[in-house]
C-alpha cells in the first residue's frame, strides 16, 4: 500500500512540473494571444471626452467666435429594459424635459433595439435642459423612477455678433472651419479628443483610466470691434442711400468693402464686404431673396449664391483700381529720377495714344498742372504725359516692387493671384496706349488687399509689411503660445518721395476730388477712384477711395471700395468718399488721434 502511495505521489509531482513548465511554454510562446482573447470577453466602457475649440477673439479680447457646451440625450435600451418597471416613468419625464422627444420615439426604439446600447434621442440640448432632467435623476423622489438614460457631451460653435466680420472670421462645421480664420486656423483651433476607458476585472470591480482632452489654441485678431462696427454701420447706412435711388434691388451696390489698416505694420483693424452673412446661419439667403425667388432655385443655384456671398472681396475679387493708382505712378517717377517734381503738363482735355483717344476726366482740360495739381485733379492726360517719361522698364520694375501681380500672403485663405492680370514690360513696351492707360489704373486688375499694403508704403517711408488678421496665438490660460510679428515683404520708395506724396495727397482731400472725405479738424490725404467696368460703355463703375490720417504720422489707412453702385448714374457717384468720411470722423476720435483746430474740411 505504500509503495502504491509512493507512485501515486510521484506521477502527480511529475505532472503538476509538468503542467507549470507548459504554462511558463504557452506564456512564453502565446501569452500576448490569449491575453487578448481574456480581455475581449471583459466588458468595457469607452466614452470619448471631446476637447474644445478655440476661441477667436479681437484685439481688446472681445469674443468674435467661441464653443458652447450641449449635450446629446442618449439611451440604452438595454438598461431600460432590465427595468421595465421604470420604463412609463422614464418617458414621461423625457419627454417634460425635452419637447423634441415623443413616447412614440423611445417606445419605438426600445421595441425595435431591445438590446442597444446607444441611441442618440435629441441632438444639441442646451446645459440648463440637462441640468433640469439629471436634478430628476438625483432626486429623492424621483432617482428610482428613471434607467437607461446618460448625456454625451459636445462643443457647438457660436458667434456671438451674428453676422460682424462674417468673411474674415468664417465659419465651422463641427471641427471643420469652412471659410476665413476658421479655416486657415482650423488646425490650431482644435485640439485631441480625450477618452474615459473602463472595464470590469476578474473580481468584477471597475477599472478605469482617463485620458484628459487638449483643448485648441485661441486666436488674438488684430481686429477692432468698435472700429469693424462703425464700418459696418457706414457700409450699411451707404447701401440703405443707393436703394433708395433704385427699386426692387436687394442692395445698394454690387459690393461694398472696407479695408482699414495700421500703415506701421501691416495689421487690419477692420475688414468688410457687404452683402454679409450671419454666421450662426451662414446657409440663410433670406435676407437677399423673397420666398419665391428661393422655391425656384435648384440647390446648384442656392450653392452658388452662397459661394458668392461667402467670398471675401477685400481679398478674392480683383479689379481695375482707377486713379487711386495715380499716386503709385508718381511715385515711381520720382523715385527713379524719371521726374524731378517741378515738372509741368498741359491738360487740353485728352491724349492721343497709338491712333486712339484717350480722355481725361475732365474733358475740357484742367490747363496747366503740376505733379501736385495732377492728383489733386485726377488728371489723365498729365498722367499719361509723366508715364511716357517713366517708360515701360521702370513702370514694370516698380510695379512688381510695390508688389502688383504677386499675393500678399495675407493670413486668410482664398487670396486671388493677379499674376496673369497686370501688364509686363513687353506688353507696356509694344503697345503705347497699355503704358498709357496704365497710369491712371486702367487696363490691369488688383486686390484690396494687395493696393491697401502697397499704399501703406507710400505714406510710412517706403516698407511694405506683410498684411495679417492675426497678431498672437494663446493657450486656454491665455498664455502666448506664438506672437506675430509684422513683416517687412518689400521696400518701395525712399523716405523723401513718401514724404511728398503724403504732401500731394493731403491736397487732394483739402482742395480736391477726395474733399467730400474730409473731416474737419483732422489733417486726412487721400486719394479718389473711377475705374470703368469692361465692357468699356457699359455704364457701370468701380468707385474708390483710398485715403489716411494724420498726413504728418499717418496712424491709419482706409479703403474704400463700391463696386456698381446701383445709382442713375455711376461714374459720378460719390459715395466711397462718402463712406470714408463717415469712417474717419468716427474712428480718428476713438483712436485718440489729435484734433488740430487748423484743419477745417472744405
Amino acid at each position: 500500500m505504500h509503495n502504491k502511495l509512493y507512485i501515486v505521489f510521484g506521477v502527480l509531482c511529475i505532472l503538476f512540473v509538468a503542467l507549470i513548465f507548459r504554462l511558463m511554454y504557452i506564456e512564453y510562446t502565446s501569452g500576448e494571444k490569449y491575453e487578448k482573447i481574456v480581455l475581449s470577453q471583459q466588458e468595457y466602457d469607452s466614452t470619448i471626452i471631446p476637447y474644445k475649440r478655440g476661441d477667436i477673439v479681437d484685439s481688446k479680447g472681445t469674443v468674435l467666435a467661441t464653443s458652447v457646451d450641449v449635450y446629446n440625450v442618449i439611451l440604452d435600451s438595454k438598461v431600460l429594459h432590465a427595468n421595465e418597471e421604470k420604463i412609463s416613468s422614464t418617458i414621461a419625464y423625457l419627454t417634460q424635459c425635452f419637447p423634441e422627444i415623443t413616447a412614440d420615439q423611445v417606445n419605438q426604439e426600445i421595441t425595435d433595439n431591445p438590446d442597444r446600447e446607444y441611441t442618440v434621442l435629441a441632438k444639441h440640448v442646451s446645459y440648463e435642459e440637462k441640468a433640469a432632467f439629471e436634478a430628476l435623476m438625483n432626486g429623492e423622489d424621483t432617482k428610482d423612477q428613471i434607467a437607461g438614460i446618460w448625456f454625451e457631451k459636445e462643443y457647438t460653435r457660436t458667434y456671438p455678433y451674428n453676422s460682424l466680420a462674417s468673411a474674415m472670421i468664417g465659419f465651422a462645421n463641427a471641427t471643420t472651419g469652412v471659410i476665413g480664420l476658421e479655416n486657415q486656423y482650423n488646425d490650431t483651433l482644435n485640439g485631441t479628443n480625450g477618452r474615459s476607458y473602463g472595464y470590469l476585472n476578474a473580481d468584477s470591480n471597475l477599472e478605469q483610466t482617463v485620458i484628459e482632452p487638449e483643448n485648441g489654441y485661441s486666436l488674438v485678431a488684430t481686429i477692432d470691434t468698435n472700429i469693424q462696427s462703425i464700418v459696418e454701420s457706414a457700409i450699411l447706412q451707404a447701401n440703405e442711400e443707393m436703394k433708395q435711388e433704385t427699386e426692387g434691388q436687394a442692395t445698394g451696390s454690387n459690393n461694398t468693402a472696407v479695408l482699414v489698416m495700421d500703415p506701421q505694420n501691416g495689421d487690419v483693424l477692420a475688414m468688410a464686404s457687404y452683402p454679409n452673412f450671419d454666421l450662426n446661419n451662414p446657409k440663410d439667403l433670406s435676407a437677399y431673396f423673397t420666398e419665391e425667388e428661393l422655391a425656384g432655385m435648384s440647390d446648384e443655384d442656392k450653392m452658388n449664391q452662397l459661394n458668392k456671398l461667402w467670398q471675401n472681396y477685400t481679398i478674392s475679387n480683383t479689379f481695375e483700381p482707377g486713379s487711386t493708382f495715380k499716386p503709385f505712378t508718381e511715385a515711381m517717377g520720382l523715385d527713379s529720377g524719371s521726374l524731378r517734381g517741378d515738372e509741368t503738363y498741359i491738360c487740353d482735355g485728352s491724349e492721343w495714344v497709338s491712333g486712339h483717344e484717350i480722355h481725361c476726366v475732365n474733358r475740357s482740360g484742367h490747363g496747366t498742372e503740376d505733379l501736385r495739381g495732377a492728383l489733386r485733379d485726377s488728371c489723365n492726360d498729365a498722367l499719361m504725359q509723366m508715364v511716357r517719361a517713366i517708360g515701360p522698364a521702370n513702370f514694370a520694375k516698380y510695379s512688381r516692387e510695390y508688389g502688383f501681380g504677386q499675393k500678399t500672403g495675407i493670413d486668410l485663405p482664398g487670396e486671388a493671384s493677379t499674376a496673369s492680370l497686370i501688364f509686363s514690360e513687353e506688353q507696356l513696351a509694344r503697345t503705347e496706349s497699355n503704358l498709357a492707360v496704365s497710369s491712371f489704373g486702367q487696363g490691369f486688375n488688383v486686390t484690396m488687399i494687395q493696393l491697401a499694403s502697397s499704399f501703406c508704403s507710400l505714406i510710412n517711408g517706403g516698407n511694405i509689411y506683410q498684411p495679417h488678421v492675426v497678431k498672437k496665438i494663446v493657450d486656454g490660460s491665455g498664455n502666448t503660445v506664438q506672437e506675430i510679428s509684422p513683416v517687412v515683404t518689400k521696400e518701395t520708395v525712399s523716405q523723401e518721395v513718401s514724404d511728398t506724396l503724403r504732401d500731394y495727397m493731403y491736397t487732394v482731400v483739402s482742395e480736391g476730388t477726395g474733399a467730400k472725405a474730409a473731416v474737419e479738424g483732422y489733417a486726412i490725404g487721400g486719394k479718389t477712384g473711377t475705374a470703368e467696368k469692361v465692357p468699356r460703355g457699359s455704364g457701370n463703375y468701380v468707385v474708390s477711395f483710398i485715403g489716411f490720417a494724420p498726413v504728418d504720422d499717418p496712424q491709419v489707412v482706409v479703403y474704400v471700395v463700391v463696386d456698381e453702385p446701383h445709382v442713375a448714374d455711376q461714374s459720378h457717384c460719390s459715395q466711397s468718399s462718402y463712406i470714408a468720411k463717415n469712417i474717419f470722423s468716427q474712428i480718428l476720435p476713438y483712436m485718440n488721434i489729435e484734433r488740430m483746430d487748423s484743419v477745417a474740411a472744405e
